[in-house]
């Protein structure tokens, strides 16, 4: 058998295997070919399952992704106590109940408690939880719980906005319509006026989401 390797034994309780298995994904695609009434034989198709199965590795990678290894000990002391906000963190997923992509922004906040996070590691803990099968909602909340499990701080807010091909391009196809959803902890739950500064900050100068 054909694997992708990833690391083991992710620490959020949602570990998978730690390996893709290549192989079962080309015979399954192969056989969706065919289910359809397509020759898995013909020139255009011929890689297609291939193709499909380096996809899901990539797309999928989140699974096999340890939140402890992303963050990589990138955790400061630092003597600051004003709110931090990282915007406009670009990324896609696939619905789990289509398996059809959705993409979007990311708005993180937080106001540390004595430590802050490395800059970089905010986009790399989004891609974590987008590169599974998600729901937007379950999504938001994973990262929000998972940077407050992690610094502790003041409170954190995440806001996902986002636009849904399975809502675009099946069912009631509403090719404008867009999903945003909240998780708010600490502070910006309980403090109307913090929570209204972090959606100040990210509606400023906010581009709407591209088809």
């Amino acid at each position: 058998m054909e694997y992708v390797d990833f690391d083991d034994n992710t620490s959020d309780g949602l570990a998978a295997k730690s390996k893709i298995d290549m192989v079962e994904i080309q015979s399954a695609v192969q056989r969706i070919l065919q289910a359809i009434g397509e020759n898995p034989d013909r020139d255009g198709l011929k890689r297609t399952p291939e193709r499909i199965a380096r996809m899901y590795a990539e797309l999928l990678s989140g699974y096999q992704m340890d939140p402890m290894m992303v963050v990589n000990e990138a955790l400061f002391e630092v003597k600051y106590d004003e709110m931090v906000i990282v915007r406009d963190i670009e990324f896609y997923s696939l619905c789990e109940h289509h398996m059809l992509p959705f993409m979007g922004r990311v708005h993180v906040a937080y106001i540390p408690d004595g430590k802050v996070l490395g800059l970089s590691k905010i986009p790399r803990i989004v891609d974590l939880y987008s590169h599974r099968l998600q729901v937007q909602e379950r999504m938001t909340r994973q990262i929000a719980d998972f940077i407050r499990d992690l610094l502790h701080p003041q409170g954190v807010a995440v806001v996902v906005e986002a636009l849904h091909l399975c809502l675009s391009m099946r069912g009631v196809q509403k090719h404008n319509a867009r999903l945003t959803t909240s998780a708010m902890h600490g502070a910006f739950r309980a403090n109307l006026a913090t929570r209204q500064e972090f959606l100040d900050n990210i509606s400023r100068g906010a581009s709407p989401l591209q088809t």
